[in-house]
């Protein structure tokens, strides 16, 4: 399986700056190859709280061993409110038998308004904006040194299309990774799914003027070879459009700042 089979999961690094966004089931996947070297405070940046973007929370073996680490989620489709509710839900009996109280890990939960800026106590920032999915999901846009990866994940395209909104909040990024679930002939049947397709993401990357374009949460009835198909007919539109693999690991070259070498922002599909 070339493009994988796992939920949504991404390793954002901002030099050494370690951000994961959603925790699907690749974020098991994730762990084990954190391991030993998991820093002591984990960042998770929920897009929304579906079962397919927290599925992997209680498989995380950095909150399973890790007795002195502290790991904060943050939630913004929930005017406010924190994942603290629905997590205690998914780590609970009949669904789990270990309560979140009960790892060695201490959670802390953080819950914001989609549209607000996330500032950490580093003095990292990420913007975010508000997408269109049933019962709302958030979008993120990391910056370093110049490069900037913008996150956009279970949005259904709205009409007319592109959304000026988002346009304006990914123009002139480095690297776009979309919900491309479908593909255009196919999305007659999928409308109110809450998801977009390829060409749609193509469209709104090239007017908002990104410049490169990762295809993800892909549909689990497309194999291979019609993804295959997918990513030569984007690039023959748009040649830095690819979809996006499990463990593909893309990194920004950073530009120089006046007082400072650049480091290289990577991002870690740990799943596509």
């Amino acid at each position: 399986m070339e493009f994988g089979g796992h939920t949504p999961c991404v390793e954002i690094r901002c030099g050494e700056r370690l951000f994961i966004v959603d925790a699907g089931t690749g974020l098991s996947a994730l762990g084990a190859q954190l391991g030993p070297s998991a820093p002591k405070d984990i960042d998770i940046l929920l897009s929304h709280l579906h079962l397919d973007h927290i599925g992997g929370l209680p498989f995380f073996k950095p909150a399973l061993l890790g007795q002195d680490r502290v790991i904060r989620t943050y939630c913004g489709n929930l005017e406010g409110d924190s994942a603290m509710a629905s997590l205690d839900r998914l780590f609970a009996p009949p669904l789990f038998p270990v309560r979140l109280g009960q790892l060695p890990a201490r959670f802390e939960h953080h819950g914001f308004k989609a549209g607000q800026p996330l500032v950490f106590d580093d003095g990292a920032r990420v913007e975010t904006c508000l997408l269109n999915h049933p019962g709302g999901a958030t979008g993120y846009r990391f910056r370093h040194r110049n490069r900037s990866v913008c996150y956009i994940s279970d949005v259904e395209h709205s009409e007319p299309w592109p959304d000026t909104d988002l346009v304006a909040f990914i123009r002139d990024a480095d690297l776009v990774i979309y919900d491309g679930m479908f593909c255009d002939s196919e999305y007659t049947n999928c409308r109110g799914w809450g998801h977009s397709t390829w060409q749609k993401g193509v469209e709104l990357v090239q007017t908002a003027g990104a410049k490169a374009l990762a295809i993800f949460h892909l549909y689990p009835g497309h194999d291979d070879a019609f993804l295959k198909i997918c990513e030569a007919e984007m690039q023959k539109n748009m040649p830095t459009a690819f979809v996006a693999r499990e463990r593909q690991l893309v990194t920004l070259e950073a530009e120089e700042e006046p007082a400072a070498a650049a480091a290289e922002p990577k991002a870690v599909l740990a799943k596509a």
